[in-house]
């Protein structure tokens, strides 16, 4: 049974782009805070290491962990799988480790759709403009116009989903953006005053979707 010793769950979910694994791995580095390592069918990116930034798997083995009921959460994402499988994320909770989930807005939803017995704190990144957006997707190893113009096609959906979160945060320069969310969590955790400004944030939501 879940107690106080436990740790937390904080969900970062963005469009494509936003620069939400990178906040991710920044928040890795404090003490006690451990990152959900996903399974997924798509092909590593240069650089990725197995069973380090994901567990990639074949569509075979992730349709097992699906009929087994493994998943905390998964979702179909550009035609590729992703999914965070149960079990090691409860261990590390009852062990007192915060975990932190690099994931889209579908997960994002089954995860507080289970309505675990752990804290559960929300953040959606957001870019500070489009055009800024589409620079970062189009400066990735994305030399394909079309995946970049799919990316940006699904950010107009993906958008949509900001106000199921706790917070949204606007990626307008990384050090900041990692400031905000890190005193955010710290906030939650200790019941102290929080630094967030839900208006200014929903007229930037507006300038992006107008």
């Amino acid at each position: 049974m879940p107690s106080s010793k436990d740790g937390i769950m904080v969900v970062l979910s963005s469009p494509s782009g936003a620069g939400k694994t990178t906040l991710v791995n920044l928040l890795s580095k404090q003490e006690n805070f451990e990152i959900s390592i996903s399974h997924t069918t798509r092909q590593p990116r240069p650089g990725e290491i197995s069973n380090k930034d994901y567990f990639f798997v074949n569509d075979d083995e992730f349709k097992r962990l699906i009929n087994n009921q493994e998943f905390l959460e998964y979702a179909k994402v550009f035609n590729n799988y992703y999914g965070t499988t149960r079990t090691p994320v409860i261990d590390n909770l009852n062990k007192g480790k915060n975990v932190l989930f690099d994931i889209d807005w579908q997960g994002a939803d089954q995860i507080k759709n289970k309505k675990l017995d752990y804290k559960l704190i929300t953040f959606f990144i957001l870019p500070p403009s489009k055009e800024i957006l589409f620079e970062r997707l189009s400066n990735r190893d994305m030399k394909d116009k079309l995946i970049v113009e799919e990316r940006m096609e699904q950010f107009e959906r993906d958008v949509l989903h900001w106000i199921n979160y706790d917070y949204v945060v606007i990626n307008d320069e990384l050090n900041n953006c990692y400031m905000k969310i890190k005193n955010l969590i710290h906030a939650e955790i200790n019941n102290g005053s929080k630094d967030y400004d839900s208006n200014y944030i929903r007229k930037h939501v507006e300038k992006l979707t107008s």
